[in-house]
């Protein structure tokens, strides 16, 4: 038996494909955030995270700024800051920790560029103190598995 399709197969399959793809959840699409985003406030306590680096955290996410000069030239992690700094305030305590940085812990080794060139970091968003157990280093926020390109 040969099987045709007919006219009014055809239309009732093509109505049925958009409800089949509406079911497909969409891959998330890397989020943006800027440094003027990453705090809610100066509270009692300090520094308090924004609603929108609560919602991002755990999720892949990029931010524009400035690689602030690595402590050494063989690292897997560097500050990333909101201006071109000089001098990298990482050895901060949390209470001294300024509002328009962030750490970046590299998912390969790269080369560091310039700290006045402009760069974009992306990587698995993370807030919180940390204590890095290797350098001793502390960070409020940080992005893990991260790459970086100039822009």
């Amino acid at each position: 038996m040969t099987a045709y399709l007919t006219r009014r197969a055809a239309l009732g399959l093509m109505g049925a494909v958009p409800l089949a793809w509406a079911g497909v959840p969409e891959a998330k699409a890397n989020s943006q955030l800027g440094f003027d985003e990453l705090y809610a406030s100066f509270g009692v306590l300090g520094l308090e995270f924004s609603e929108k680096v609560k919602q991002l955290s755990g999720q892949t996410t990029s931010i524009a700024g400035f690689m602030a000069p690595p402590l050494k030239a063989e690292s897997d992690f560097f500050v990333l800051t909101e201006i071109p700094m000089a001098l990298c305030p990482f050895c901060s305590t949390d209470a001294d920790w300024p509002d328009n940085i962030l750490v970046v812990y590299l998912n390969r080794q790269q080369t560091f560029v310039q700290f006045n060139r402009p760069i974009e970091a992306s990587g698995v968003l993370e807030y919180g103190p940390w204590r890095d157990p290797d350098t001793g280093f502390l960070s409020l926020l940080r992005l893990r598995q991260a790459s970086f390109k100039e822009v």
